[in-house]
C-alpha cells in the first residue's frame, strides 16, 4: 500500500512535522497510545511484517528497559509502592512517566521510519532545493545515508566472507583486524560516494540561481482536500493543547484535565490526524475490491 505516497510532497511533510511534533510534546497516555498505534499500523502498511519483525526486536525490547530503569533513578512522587535496598522509593508516579517517555520514543521512531518510506529524497529536495538548496541536498543526503550504507555494508561483508576475511573467522586478533578492514572499506566508500554526489550535482548547477527544474509532482484537488484536513485536524489538536485541555502532570502526582465533550472531540480530531494515512490506504483498498 502507498496511497498517501502519491500525494504531492507538501502533504506528506506537513503530515509528518505535525504527528512527530505532537508525537515529542504531547505527554498525554491518550495521546502517546493515539500516536503509538497509528505509526505502527501505517508502518506495517507499507512494509509488512518486516515492519513488525522490527518492532518486536528493537522497539519493544527499548520500551521496556526504558520502562524499567526510570523508577531506579526517579524517585519523584507521592505514591510509594515499595522501597529498594538503598532506601529510594519505587513511586507510581515514576513508573508510570517511564511507560509513557518509552511509548514517546517509540512512536518518534516508527513515525521517522515511515517517514523514510514516504519522504523521498527528491520530494524534499522538490520542497525545499530553492529555499536552502545547500542544506536540503545535506538533509537529503543524511537521510539516505543509513539505508545506502546497511545495504553497502552486506555487499562487503559477503566478499570478504568469500574471501576469508570476514569478523567470524579466525583468532580474536584476526577477527578484529577483518572488522577494521571492513571499516576502512565502508568509510572510504561514504567519503567517495559523498564527493561523487556534490561533483554530480554541482555539474548539473545545483543551487545556481535562476535555475529550473523538472518536477513531476502536481498539486490538485485531492492534495488541497487532504492538506485542508489535516491542516483543521492539525489546528484543532494545537489549540487543546495549548488551552489545557489535554493537560496531564506526573509529579508530583498524577493530574489530569476533565474529561468533557470537547476534551472527547480534541482526542478523536488527534486520532484522525495520526490515521490519516492509514485512512487512505483503507479508502484505497475499498475502492480497488469494490
Amino acid at each position: 500500500m502507498n496511497e498517501f505516497k502519491s500525494y504531492h510532497p507538501i502533504v506528506n511533510f506537513l503530515y509528518f512535522v505535525f504527528v512527530t511534533g505532537f508525537s515529542c510534546f504531547l505527554m498525554h497516555p491518550v495521546c502517546l497510545g493515539i500516536s503509538l498505534t497509528s505509526a505502527l499500523t501505517y508502518s506495517v502498511m507499507l512494509k509488512g511484517k518486516k515492519a513488525l519483525k522490527s518492532s518486536l526486536i528493537y522497539v519493544l525490547p527499548m520500551m521496556v528497559a526504558m520502562a524499567l530503569m526510570n523508577p531506579l533513578f526517579n524517585h519523584d512522587g507521592v505514591t510509594v509502592l515499595a522501597y529498594f535496598h538503598n532506601g529510594n522509593p519505587l513511586t507510581l508516579e515514576s513508573m508510570i512517566y517511564g511507560l509513557c517517555a518509552a511509548a514517546m520514543i517509540a512512536s518518534v521512531i516508527c513515525h521517522f521510519s515511515c517517514y523514510n518510506e514516504v519522504m523521498t529524497s527528491d520530494k524534499f529536495i522538490y520542497l525545499f532545493g530553492r529555499m536552502i538548496p545547500a542544506m536540503s541536498l545535506i538533509i537529503s543526503m543524511t537521510l539516505r545515508f543509513i539505508p545506502k550504507f546497511s545495504a553497502q555494508l552486506k555487499v562487503v561483508v559477503n566478499a570478504q566472507k568469500c574471501m576469508g576475511r570476514d569478523i567470524s573467522n579466525g583468532n580474536i586478533v584476526r577477527r578484529a583486524k577483518n572488522g577494521m578492514n571492513i571499516l576502512s572499506i565502508m568509510t572510504t566508500w561514504a567519503l567517495e560516494n559523498a564527493i561523487e554526489t556534490a561533483d554530480s550535482m554541482k555539474s548539473r548547477g545545483y543551487g545556481i540561481p535562476g535555475r529550473t527544474a523538472f518536477s513531476i509532482f502536481k498539486f490538485d484537488k485531492r492534495d488541497l482536500k487532504a492538506l485542508v484536513c489535516i491542516l483543521l485536524l492539525a489546528m484543532y489538536t494545537l489549540w487543546g493543547s495549548l488551552t489545557g485541555k489535554m493537560h496531564f502532570s506526573f509529579f508530583p502526582s498524577i493530574k489530569t484535565a476533565g474529561f468533557s465533550a470537547v476534551e472527547a472531540s480534541i482526542f478523536a480530531a488527534y486520532f484522525l490526524l495520526c490515521m490519516c494515512p492509514v485512512i487512505i490506504e483503507l479508502r484505497e483498498a475499498g475502492r480497488w475490491e469494490a
